[in-house]
């Protein structure tokens, strides 16, 4: 495993391109860069790498969170979060382990659904979020 130099790293953040954040996202995560501006890819970044050198939240203080918040379910854990920015508005997707989607304090059935409510308009949620590349949305 890579080490890093979080402060080197949080220092270089403000002045990378955004093709350069993109990549540094890449090869951090492994995943497909979120679309998102400059400016909140430099605080995702930000985020993942405190993250991968601290390590994320332990179970027990996203449960007392979920719990502080008024969630229902406590015992769920996050699989995964998905970001985009729309017309200026950051939106967060929750999926949970169950494959539950949360997003602004509802559930929902589909990441398509969630699309709609935010957009007013059908789109792919998968690729709405960036989970499809274009070549395969076509």
């Amino acid at each position: 495993m890579q080490t890093l130099d979080l402060d080197a790293e949080l220092t270089a953040l403000p002045h990378m391109s955004r093709p350069q954040l993109r990549q540094r996202w890449i090869d951090l995560t492994g995943g497909p860069a979120p679309r998102v501006s400059a400016g909140l890819m430099r605080l995702a970044l930000a985020y993942e790498l405190q993250a991968a050198v601290h390590g994320t939240m332990s179970q027990r203080s996203a449960r007392r969170l979920e719990l502080a918040a008024g969630g229902k379910d406590a015992t769920r854990t996050a699989k995964r979060r998905l970001v985009r920015e729309w017309h200026g508005t950051l939106h967060t997707v929750t999926i949970a382990e169950d494959e539950t989607i949360s997003w602004n304090g509802r559930q929902w059935n589909s990441l398509s659904q969630v699309a709609r409510a935010i957009t007013g308009t059908r789109w792919s949620g998968p690729a709405f979020f960036g989970l499809k590349t274009r070549k395969d949305a076509a």
